[in-house]
């Protein structure tokens, strides 16, 4: 079987199931693991991730309201390659290729491949997807054993979990603010703690710094969307927004690899949930960092 993944996280499911050898290209943004890196990419997006976040989310407004595609797949790549199976989802236009792209691309082809959309929204969404995954790839009893191992872990967690489960606030963007939503929920009561911002499966939503300091949180962590820790730092050191001031004022600030560990609805959000764990316990980890203003 011949399998395009068209975005990170399918394709760290593919591989957790051992299934690499079948990719024949992935995503613009796969950086993991390591052993694909290799294959072509068959996407491609105008936005300069280099660029400050509040540009950023401008310039993704600009292309919506321009018609065009934040990430686009590159068709003709797609052609030459020919896969039997495209892995895609249809959670996020900003994460991935949009679905309905996907499938456009995918009719014209010759023979028209099978598109697999990701779906999940919770972590047993994201569970469901891996057994789907596995399914597609004829891989079921490696899906079985993946999941069972994943919810192994997430179960030891919620038994170590803090005696008094803290308000956990979870950032996912800072300019404009963002409280994470989808799985993350999911993952801070896994860890023992309560979201004060967000419930299971909900969209990751805009708020205002006035409202996520009435909140009362007991700790925060700075998640961004698809950036790790020394991009959330300097996001942060860089804010200038005083009404931000309420917020961080006396609360414990974490940084946590966001890239790697809870944008991506794959097997790695649960060690997403080992940090978020070890962030309510105050204690330093791959991934994840404490954080102190210097204003």
């Amino acid at each position: 079987m011949r399998v395009v993944t068209l975005l990170p996280g399918a394709t760290e499911i593919v591989a957790a199931l051992g299934g690499a050898g079948s990719l024949v290209a992935i995503s613009h943004e796969c950086d993991y693991p390591a052993s694909v890196q290799h294959l072509p990419r068959v996407t491609s997006t105008p936005l300069d991730p280099d660029l400050p976040g509040a540009a950023i989310d401008a310039e993704v407004r600009r292309l919506r309201e321009a018609g065009r595609a934040v990430i686009a797949v590159e068709a003709e790549v797609l052609r030459r390659l020919a896969p039997d199976l495209i892995i895609t989802q249809d959670l996020c236009e900003v994460c991935a290729v949009a679905d309905g792209a996907v499938h456009g691309v995918a009719a014209a082809l010759d023979p028209p491949p099978r598109v697999l959309a990701l779906t999940g929204r919770t972590v047993d969404g994201v569970m469901a997807d891996i057994c789907e995954v596995a399914r597609a790839l004829d891989l079921e009893a490696e899906g079985d054993e993946l999941t069972t191992g994943l919810r192994s872990r997430l179960a030891r967690l919620r038994r170590t979990g803090p005696a008094a489960a803290p308000r956990v606030l979870c950032i996912e963007w800072l300019e404009p603010l963002y409280l994470a939503g989808h799985w993350v929920p999911d993952l801070v009561a896994a860890a023992g703690g309560v979201d004060a911002g967000a419930t299971p499966g909900s969209h990751s939503a805009v708020t205002s710094w006035a409202a996520a300091a009435a909140l009362r949180p007991d700790v925060i962590i700075v998640m961004l969307c698809g950036f790790g820790v020394p991009r959330a730092r300097a996001e942060l050191d860089a804010l200038r927004d005083p009404e931000a001031d309420g917020l961080f004022g006396s609360t414990p600030v974490w940084l946590l690899d966001g890239n790697a560990y809870t944008s991506r609805p794959g097997p790695r959000i649960v060690d997403g949930a080992e940090c978020l764990q070890s962030a309510m316990q105050g204690v330093e980890r791959r991934g994840l960092e404490p954080w102190r203003s210097s204003r």
